[in-house]
């Protein structure tokens, strides 16, 4: 028969059983509470997501800008004309703010690297300061020589006159022929420095010593030419033109496209 501290002590673990799951059973419904909770919160932030944000970067991403691409490969050191880039419209989203976006701030430079068809221009890439001798000699590329020719007399280099960045048609006289022509492949070429016979570059020149030999940008086929003139024919240089190297390219240009036909201006 159980004793009175056996019932008690029976009691009390009832009752303290029952403490426990009432216990339990609180924390479930906390747990359970926090779960919702959890869980409208994530709605209520997915449409936030899908109302909110999404709409702003796709705004973003479809926002559209005018920007320069280069249409053809230009060798570096080559001045830039209109047919050498395109204004292209493209998404504005995440684009370089270097980025050109006005045909005046390439159109006349000069690459200072190796630019293709498709790329976009950013500043570093070009720079003004490409009509000096150093520069023009130091960016030569595949396919682009400098070379220099004796100046027969003083009135063959422009009684002196020619300076760096003009642009030259050669005049030739054969004694044998008895005509002055100019071939088509000497039309149109830059001028890289004259010079004198003790080395000076006219840039540099501080007396009345005058060039004797003049320094020209060509390819293969117009050194060849040159070479050949040098030894058989008297050469005038006569002056095509002077002045901002937009238009000096575009002479430029026309000569490259003789060559581009294959030895013809169509």
């Amino acid at each position: 028969m159980p004793t009175k501290s056996t019932v008690s002590q029976a009691v009390l673990f009832v009752g303290g059983k029952e403490e426990n799951m009432k216990k339990r059973k609180s924390i479930g419904f906390r747990w359970i509470g926090n779960r919702t909770v959890i869980g409208i919160v994530c709605i209520l932030a997915a449409i936030g997501i899908c109302f909110g944000i999404a709409p702003t970067v796709q705004k973003l991403s479809a926002g559209k800008t005018t920007i320069l691409r280069v249409t053809r490969t230009v060798p570096r050191g080559s001045c830039l004309t209109e047919a050498d880039v395109e204004m292209v419209e493209v998404g504005s989203y995440g684009l370089s703010r270097d980025i050109l976006r006005d045909m005046t701030a390439a159109v006349g430079k000069y690459a200072t690297t190796d630019l293709y068809a498709g790329e976009y221009l950013i500043p570093a890439k070009l720079t003004a300061n490409g009509a000096d001798a150093n520069g023009i000699l130091e960016s030569l590329t595949v396919g682009k020589k400098a070379i220099s020719v004796t100046l027969g007399s003083f009135a063959q280099g422009l009684s002196g006159k020619l300076e760096t960045g003009d642009i030259v048609s050669v005049i030739v006289y054969r004694a044998k022929e008895g005509a002055a022509v100019t071939p088509p492949e000497l039309q149109y070429l830059r001028v890289i420095t004259s010079t004198t016979s003790q080395g000076v570059d006219k840039a540099n020149i501080t007396d009345s010593t005058q060039p004797v030999t003049v320094t020209l940008l060509v390819n293969q086929a117009q050194a060849e030419l040159l070479s050949a003139y040098e030894k058989s024919a008297s050469m005038h240089f006569a002056l095509e033109y002077r002045g901002d190297a937009e238009t000096a390219a575009q002479y430029l240009a026309v000569q490259e496209e003789y060559f581009r036909n294959g030895g013809s201006h169509e």
